[in-house]
């Protein structure tokens, strides 16, 4: 490629991303953790983490240590987001594309699959609940009807604009969504932290205070809720964004970029959510915050709760659908990212309109379901986590070759020791869960969910302990020699 191009290359870049899943090359690398702090600092500002400390709390801990465990859960699962960011910065490519290296070119379909879906139902949550804070919007400036099918034209109007804008950042790429996550901080952030000085100011706090301590097992089931519902569902996207950072940049800057640009905004917010339910607000406890604030707040509270509730969600929102649309085309569909983008979008508004329009429940039987998705999410973390040990290069090449001929076919295009490892570990977990939607609907029972570790919300941690020490045993030895071999490449081609 000539200077005059490589230079228009650059520009066009720096417009609309056009790069896929290709590793990005190391002259082209000029990012710092901290562009990476802002974020995950964005995608956890929404204060609809609220309802998740009221969970909390409802296990019957006291506040301190309801914030203890956030603190733990949050810090915790956003590092091992941060450890991923490790080998995006190693490959270049996004951590399901560099996750061929470890399970095959072929046997990295089924981690992906999962991922994708992941992604895809926590982007339905989101539009659904950010279309929710739009209506309620309406209703307060304009006095529309307040529920969903009484104006099919609006609810279907207030779909289309949170995807339209989570469309425009996604779409725009990398270096776009680095400037929207960052600004958006500080304004949406200032909005967040606002209305809740406020929401403490409603606390009864003689009640807060005087709260008794809950049993041990209370405060692990609370950690590893915590954990299920913030980093765990990113814990795939972790080289997503960190692929375009500097080769200089150490690991340890990335995992604390990640655990504390997440860490400090989720404990606050969901802080609050303790706060509140420990000192007797309704609203902590309602099954639909976004609704319930109508009544529960003065209009002048209620407007910037709102607008920052829909803002959060819209930034979350547009990096899981930036990582989907880079899921996608891993996955061997054969679009560019910007098209992947569109199926997305495509795809989460459908689910949006007819879980709004079309169906009589939404959030128990869905969180439900992506909830589960936790446990083969960390089964691959597992297997990703001790492969990264002896993996410090990756072959870009063979991450983008699906032939016999590439360096990650292995078996069949499978390895199967890594595939192994993540059944077991996925199938482990799913014995101690228990899919519940409501307190009389139960989808499964897994046979050991009624354990200790099956009481206590540890099916995840099970998952990824026992896939990581599975490879850790029958993978390494075979990925060590892999480097080993790339390596000796390395040093004859320099």
């Amino acid at each position: 490629m000539s200077e005059t191009q490589t230079k228009k290359s650059g520009t066009l870049l720096s417009r609309v991303e056009q790069r896929g899943i290709e590793p990005v090359p190391d002259d082209q690398r000029n990012g710092s953790p901290g562009q990476l702090f802002w974020v995950w600092f964005a995608a956890n500002i929404s204060i609809l983490g609220i309802p998740l400390g009221a969970t909390v709390i409802a296990l019957g801990l006291n506040i301190w240590q309801a914030v203890l465990a956030t603190a733990i859960g949050s810090f915790g699962s956003f590092a091992l987001v941060g450890l991923v960011s490790v080998a995006g910065r190693r490959g270049g490519a996004p951590s399901l594309t560099l996750s061929r290296a470890t399970f095959g070119v072929r046997g990295n379909v089924g981690p992906t699959l999962v991922a994708l879906l992941s992604r895809l139902g926590w982007e339905t949550v989101n539009t659904v609940t950010g279309a929710s804070a739009l209506l309620s919007l309406c209703v307060i400036c304009f006095a529309t009807p307040a529920g969903y099918k009484d104006w099919p034209w609006l609810t279907f109007a207030c779909v289309l604009i949170f995807v339209a804008l989570t469309a425009m950042i996604s779409v725009a790429g990398h270096a776009f969504i680095l400037t929207v996550q960052k600004y958006s901080t500080w304004v949406f952030g200032a909005l967040t932290l606002f209305v809740a000085v406020y929401l403490v100011t409603t606390v009864h706090w003689n009640t807060l205070l005087s709260g008794k301590a809950g049993p041990l097992s209370a405060f692990i089931i609370a950690i590893g809720t915590i954990a299920a519902g913030t980093g765990i569902g990113w814990v795939n996207s972790g080289a997503d964004m960190a692929r375009y950072q500097r080769i200089s940049v150490k690991g340890g800057s990335l995992v604390l970029s990640a655990a504390a640009g997440a860490g400090i905004p989720l404990v606050v917010v969901i802080g609050v959510g303790s706060i509140l339910a420990s000192g007797g607000s309704g609203l902590a406890s309602a099954s639909d915050p976004v609704a319930s604030v109508r009544s529960a707040l003065p209009v002048w509270v209620s407007v910037p709760y709102l607008i920052a509730a829909f803002a959060g969600l819209l930034m979350s929102n547009n990096l899981s659908v930036y990582s989907a649309g880079l899921t996608t085309i891993t996955l061997g569909i054969r679009i560019p990212r910007v098209y992947a983008v569109g199926v997305d979008i495509v795809v989460t508004t459908s689910g949006a309109m007819y879980f709004m329009l079309g169906s009589g429940g939404f959030y128990g039987p869905f969180v439900t379901f992506i909830s589960l998705l936790a446990v083969p999410l960390t089964a691959w973390a597992g297997v990703f986590l001790v492969d990264l040990i002896a993996r410090k290069h990756y072959d870009a090449a063979s991450l983008l070759d699906l032939h016999s001929g590439s360096r990650y076919w292995y078996w069949h295009g499978m390895n199967i020791a890594a595939m192994l490892s993540w059944l077991i570990g996925l199938i482990a977990g799913f014995l101690f869960v228990t899919a519940r939607v409501s307190q009389s609907v139960v989808w499964f029972s897994g046979p050991l969910a009624q354990t200790v570790v099956g009481k206590n919300g540890l099916a995840w941690l099970i998952s990824l302990l026992l896939a990581a020490v599975l490879y850790a045993a029958f993978g390494l030895p075979a990925a060590k020699r892999n480097e080993e071999e790339l390596s000796k490449e390395r040093g004859r081609n320099a």
